[in-house]
């Protein structure tokens, strides 16, 4: 009767598990565990450190960091004054933190020079130092070792 009624609307046939009992608990008790563990603060705290952290680096290819919580944007520059977006440099970075440091980042932005840091909630400071670590040497090693940034290919994120 349901599917009729939307076909009678011109609707195609459409299921969604969203609203059955089982789905509704599992829902909820994440949202328990989220309050009870004040994960939301959790994430705020830790991505305020992460981002001061990344901040204190005082790395040229810095141009900014933003974002909210746990997801943050590292906008990569190759020139603080023109503020030339560096999107081989990036590519290159989020290739070097997966293959290196097994840090999973990804590239966004109009110009593919934003690395994106998205974590799983339980990320917590020793994992922000650890990525800004990595990051850091990333950058200080692997980036400046390349002498023809034309070799470097985009990496599909």
């Amino acid at each position: 009767a349901v599917a009729g009624a939307f076909e009678a609307m011109g609707v195609e046939y459409f299921n969604t598990f969203g609203g059955n009992p089982v789905s509704t608990a599992a829902g909820l008790a994440v949202l328990e565990v989220m309050e009870n563990e004040s994960l939301q603060q959790h994430a705020l705290d830790v991505g305020m450190y992460l981002k001061t952290k990344l901040l204190e680096l005082d790395l040229d290819i810095i141009g900014d960091v933003r974002g909210s919580g746990l997801f943050l944007g590292i906008e990569l520059i190759r020139d603080r004054t023109t503020l030339e977006p560096a999107a081989a440099e990036t590519s290159l970075l989020c290739t070097v933190l997966k293959q290196q440091y097994g840090i999973l980042t990804s590239i966004d932005g109009f110009h593919d020079n934003v690395l994106v840091v998205k974590p799983p909630l339980v990320f917590d400071r020793k994992d922000a130092d650890e990525f800004v670590s990595s990051f850091a040497s990333a950058v200080k090693i692997e980036l400046a070792s390349v002498e023809d940034l034309s070799t470097i290919s985009n990496t599909p994120t």
